[in-house]
């Protein structure tokens, strides 16, 4: 059991926290309510980052002193939405969210991973037709295998994950979401995730 702390109380946080909750840690969501975030992130172990991308660099940036020493999993995507609510550009082009967390917070071990997918995968991997991929992007391999088993528990197999280096190859994953309006339109919105077929 790991005590886990999710930022955003979302469909994608929620999801997370009922199904990490399922699979025996010990979970805090924080909302939007004054200091709910600093709480929770101050007694956890690991912190998920689920809030909304575009705002997630400052709003973690003021949880340097809480998130000294965690493991901080970042699963959102930094996007500029279209007039339709869908992603339409990337914020951090040229870089990437988690690569702006790290450099932001480099007491703290960030890790990219399942932000490839419609939020209905993160936890459900195995309801699609075919096998899909998880990544991983980090600077230590400790964090990264520590989230490799939080994939697990997740109900990710250990041939779905694909740990892709550094944090900085959270610039591929992260383009990744322009695919996401265009799929929606041409398919609607049924759960999907990016795989590299083999």
């Amino acid at each position: 059991m790991t005590t886990i702390a999710v930022l955003g109380n979302g469909r994608v946080g929620g999801n997370l926290a009922t199904a990490l909750t399922r699979a025996g840690h010990e979970v805090t969501v924080a909302g939007r309510a004054p200091g709910a975030a600093a709480d929770a992130a101050r007694t956890a172990r690991i912190v998920v980052n689920a809030t909304p991308g575009v705002g997630s660099l400052e709003r973690l940036t003021a949880l340097r002193e809480e998130l000294r020493g965690k493991i901080l999993v970042d699963v959102s995507n930094a996007t500029v939405d279209g007039p339709d609510g869908l992603p339409a550009a990337l914020v951090h082009p040229g870089s990437s969210l988690a690569e702006q967390l790290q450099e932001a917070l480099p007491e703290t071990r960030v890790v990219k991973t399942l932000n490839t997918m419609l939020f209905p995968v993160m936890t459900a991997p195995a309801t699609l037709a075919q096998a899909p991929d998880a990544f991983l992007s980090g600077e230590d391999p400790q964090a990264k295998q520590t989230v490799r088993e939080l994939l697990v528990d997740l109900g990710w197999r250990e041939e779905w994950i694909t740990d892709l280096g550094g944090i900085r190859t959270a610039r591929a994953t992260e383009a990744a979401v322009l695919f996401v309006p265009h799929v929606i339109r041409s398919s609607g919105f049924a759960p999907f995730a990016i795989s590299i077929a083999r």
